[in-house]
């Protein structure tokens, strides 16, 4: 179930438990996770996309592997907060991740990728590496910014 807020994604999710966030591109899936206590997230793996089917096999195993209790997918609204193809496309690509039965949270990107380039240019990365790392680290930078929303929800007493 794709949720509309964080606090709706937190309900769902009562005693917190490990997160995935995902940078949907067309190419590539990049990975991150976060600790059960949504704490920290650090970026995982890539994967390289083909059919949704296979994607969903790759990703299936990434879950229950990690023991991922729900998803962040990075929505790519434009700047002034509309959608775009691209963003239809990926809610499109968050509501076939259904059959996994997990919690879904779409969270607004803008400026995700662009933030993990700079950071990478100002370490003095190369662009190869760059490119091979762009996509986790991305889904990384999404994750923490929707665990750090989720973190400072008021909660009941």
């Amino acid at each position: 179930m794709i949720t509309a807020s964080t606090a709706d994604f937190a309900d769902r999710l009562p005693g917190g438990g490990k997160l995935a966030g995902l940078d949907v591109g067309t190419k590539t899936i990049g990975l991150a996770l976060c600790d059960a206590q949504w704490s920290f997230a650090g970026p995982a793996e890539t994967i390289r996309r083909t059919k949704f089917t296979r994607d969903l096999e790759a990703l299936t195993a990434f879950i229950r592997t990690h023991g991922i209790a729900g998803l962040v997918v990075g929505l790519p609204l434009n700047m002034d907060g509309t959608d775009s193809p691209r963003t239809q496309s990926v809610r499109a690509f968050a509501r076939n991740l259904a059959p996994l039965g997990l919690p879904v949270l779409l969270w607004d990107e803008r400026w995700s990728t662009q933030a993990v380039e700079r950071a990478m240019i100002a370490a003095d990365v190369s662009r190869a590496k760059r490119a091979e790392q762009v996509d986790r680290l991305a889904a990384a930078h999404i994750l923490q910014g929707a665990i750090d929303a989720l973190v400072n929800l008021p909660r009941p007493v």
